[in-house]
């Protein structure tokens, strides 16, 4: 998910607790227990009803895109999520549920997916969604003239050439997609891909409306008036830096099951100002960090979502000489005081990170048992050991001093972990200067993409339930790896999990287990800190939003106001 995804993240809405907050608060919910039931229900609809369908929320930042094609961002993510809908999108349990298909079906060898297109859809232009709409986004998204960064990265070594055409070896009319007819898709796979159903809830893998994208050109997804929905919401206004505003989009398929009429959101990089604005009423929604918790953990209004969101050091091994040496790497990561960051300077729910796969986010194939617990932890805070890394590294070196330039976001909460980080590291290692840079997020974003940093203060949220999510991005001259990483032998280990493994549940993850250990245990490549959670503010009556592992990380598609 998301890339930088990256960042702090704008919406901080709770899923479980918003949904057990409300009895009969999903609008799709029907009762069959009885005259009871039938009246609860009814109660609900009248009180969604009468009340005033819009809120408003919070955004950490600007949208750098709405192009699905272009989006490598949890921002971008969030809205491009609510007003386009690819083949399916995730319910309040996580599980797929139907967007644009009505079903699918797979040949015995895993290769060939044929996906039914529902009759119903269309665009908010009034333009049928069609197969062809799939079939020219994807192309797109592959098209070396494009420049998407996830186009190559996602349905390279996945849908047929793929890779061929990210290449220039190969025509994107060779993409291993076709239209069988208006409304029916078939898809070659390269290889068996187990989760890849999952994969298609991701944003590069939604519907564009060719003739749209091209009577606009490079304005497309630029302005509200560039961008075309087949969605729960469309985007009617964008005043760029400051906030916009989706409203229900009429002419979605299931249109009548979005009760939301409006949904304004504000950039808001103070989370003080933020709180100010929630108390008068101006918004709906405000993240609280540590400061706030306290003041009102006890208050109706308080909630926090968990997410599978890590954050985490990126070292830059060509950036810095320093940052090459692993003992440099090792002694950085276990520098780091990751429970006193969460419990004093987060205090906010977020958890000390143990490995790179977070916790409760996949479980082993063969049990219940979580991934995080099956491997154990693989990073700590131990300044012992960090200081006696940091001595090799300094002797192997030839120096007693190391200035490197640590990047991360200029927002309130941001800048407050990275003092954090500064001082730890300079505290723990003598001769360490961490010089701080902080920027605003889609700078940060282009910084990363073009590996224009040292060590990067990062993100990674999942785009589909499965460890090759977060385990793949490290591969020799992968897409994702612009950290100049390079190992042999973790990259043979991911080819023969989604290679030979693919359809050995067990082995495969036995396989991602002996990765995540070359990456961190023996590389040191990155270094995780915590695992999200945000604290906020939201109002009690708005009730049927939740958070979803990949897909936009808030979903409004089932939420409404009651009185």
């Amino acid at each position: 998910m998301r890339k930088h995804h990256t960042l702090w993240l704008m919406f901080t809405l709770l899923a479980v607790l918003l949904l057990a907050a409300c009895s009969g608060g999903d609008s799709e919910t029907t009762s069959d227990s009885g005259e009871e039931g039938s009246n609860e229900e009814n109660n609900t609809e009248e009180s969604a009803s009468s009340a005033t369908q819009e809120i408003t929320v919070t955004a950490k930042s600007e949208i750098p895109s709405m192009d699905p094609s272009l989006i490598t961002d949890s921002v971008g993510f969030q809205w491009a999520g609510e007003t386009i809908e690819g083949l399916y999108r995730l319910d309040e349990n996580g599980q797929l549920t139907n967007g644009m298909a009505v079903d699918s079906s797979v040949s015995e060898d895993g290769l060939t997916w044929t996906f039914n297109l529902r009759e119903d859809a269309e665009w908010s232009n009034g333009d049928p969604v069609t197969a062809d709409d799939f079939v020219y986004a994807w192309r797109r998204a592959v098209d070396p003239d494009t420049g998407s960064e996830y186009g190559p990265y996602f349905l390279g070594g996945v849908v047929k050439n793929a890779s061929a055409v990210s290449q220039g070896e190969v025509e994107p009319e060779d993409l291993g997609v076709t239209a069988v007819d208006d409304k029916t898709l078939e898809v070659q796979l390269e290889k068996p891909v187990p989760y890849f159903e999952s994969m298609t809830v991701f944003v590069t893998f939604m519907p564009l409306n060719q003739a749209f994208v091209e009577e606009h050109g490079d304005k497309f997804a630029t302005e509200a008036e560039y961008t075309l929905a087949n969605g729960p919401f469309k985007m009617t206004e964008w005043n760029h830096g400051e906030g916009w505003t989706v409203e229900k989009n009429d002419t979605y398929w299931d249109a009548d099951t979005v009760q939301l009429e409006k949904i304004n959101a504000k950039v808001i990089k103070e989370i003080s100002t933020g709180v100010n604005l929630y108390e008068s009423g101006e918004i709906d929604q405000a993240e609280l960090n540590a400061e706030f918790v306290d003041q009102y953990r006890a208050t109706e209004d308080f909630q926090v979502a968990e997410k599978p969101y890590l954050y985490f050091f990126k070292f830059n091994q060509e950036a810095n000489e320093a940052l090459a040496n692993v003992d440099v790497r090792k002694a950085i990561s276990y520098a780091i005081d990751r429970q006193s960051l969460v419990d004093v300077i987060l205090n906010d729910g977020s958890v000390a990170a143990e490995g790179y796969v977070p916790s409760n986010f996949v479980s082993m194939p063969d049990s219940e048992e979580d991934f995080r617990d099956a491997q154990g932890p693989l990073v700590e805070f131990n300044k012992e050991k960090a200081q006696e890394h940091w001595s090799k590294a300094l002797e192997a070196l030839g120096t007693d001093s190391v200035t490197i330039e640590l990047m991360g976001d200029d927002t309130g909460t941001s800048r407050n972990v990275m003092a954090f980080y500064k001082s730890q590291l300079e505290e723990n290692l003598e001769g360490l200067t961490i010089d701080v840079v902080e920027v605003p997020f889609k700078e940060r974003v282009r910084r990363d993409s073009a590996s224009e940093f040292e060590i990067e203060a990062a993100t990674w949220g999942p785009d589909y339930v499965d460890p090759n999510t977060y385990l793949n991005m490290y591969l020799t001259g992968g897409q994702n790896n612009n950290m100049n990483y390079s190992n042999p032998e973790y990259d043979a280990l991911i080819e023969q999990a989604n290679g030979e493994y693919a359809q050995d549940p067990a082995k495969r993850f036995e396989t991602f287990l002996e990765a995540e250990q070359v990456l961190l245990s023996e590389d040191a490549a990155v270094a995780p800190i915590y695992q999200d959670a945000k604290a906020q503010l939201f109002r009690p009556s708005i009730k049927g939003v939740f958070t979803t592992a990949t897909g936009p990380e808030f979903e409004f598609k089932w939420a409404h106001v009651e009185e």
